[in-house]
């Protein structure tokens, strides 16, 4: 799970992001040599950066897509660490989310269940990775442990597997999650603002293919 193309050494880690020596280079599964900077899901730069470097926020903003646009569910983890301080999985499991989430502007559409959905990761996070979000993928040694880690977090269904399967993919190199990348366009082929537009005015015309599909059926 290394990706080459850069002199950065970074641990990919749900809790810190910190460097790391060449000694654990050799000896952590989820040391790699590249992050990107940013995941241009969102329209606030210090979110982008957030969930590109903390693992523990990329899953928080995948299990906050639903029913709201890709730019408010990824913008969510900035907010909720904002208001709470942390976005560790100990303190997330831990706390009560629920005020976080309804304070105004709230983080969500639907407050309350997303912070219980929250809180149910935070929890499976910690006890099944020990609080190392990044886990979830640095474990897998293949793409069937891959997609069966995924599938166990508390929310994610085969939409999700195979967009954060793609991300992981095409945005961060993960070798293993290759075979979850699905034919059709992801979140994993957003690489700039204008690739997230194109993406969503792409979504937008399959859904209204798709409804007037059914409807004719």
């Amino acid at each position: 799970m290394r990706i080459r193309g850069t002199r950065r050494l970074v641990c990919l880690s749900g809790r810190t992001g910190l460097r790391v020596t060449r000694a654990q280079r050799r000896t952590r599964k989820d040391t790699i040599e590249f992050l990107p900077d940013r995941l241009y899901f969102t329209d606030s730069d210090e979110a982008n950066e957030l969930i590109a470097t903390d693992p523990m926020a990329l899953l928080v903003g995948f299990a906050l897509d639903q029913q709201v646009p890709v730019q408010k569910a990824f913008s969510g983890p900035l907010v909720l660490k904002e208001r709470l301080g942390t976005l560790d999985p100990e303190a997330l499991a831990t706390a009560d989310l629920e005020p976080s989430f309804r304070e105004r502007p709230a983080i969500h559409r639907f407050p309350g269940s997303m912070a219980q959905r929250v809180h149910d990761l935070a929890v499976f996070v910690r006890d099944r990775f020990d609080g190392d979000a990044a886990r979830v993928w640095a474990d897998a040694g293949n793409s069937d442990e891959l997609r069966a880690n995924i599938e166990s977090l508390p929310g994610f269904g085969e939409m999700k597997v195979k967009a954060l399967g793609a991300v992981l993919a095409k945005r961060f190199g993960v070798d293993v999650a290759r075979g979850l990348v699905p034919p059709h366009p992801t979140l994993g082929d957003v690489d700039s603002p204008q690739a997230l537009a194109d993406y969503q005015a792409a979504k937008r015309a399959h859904k209204a293919e798709w409804s007037k599909a059914r409807a004719a059926g």
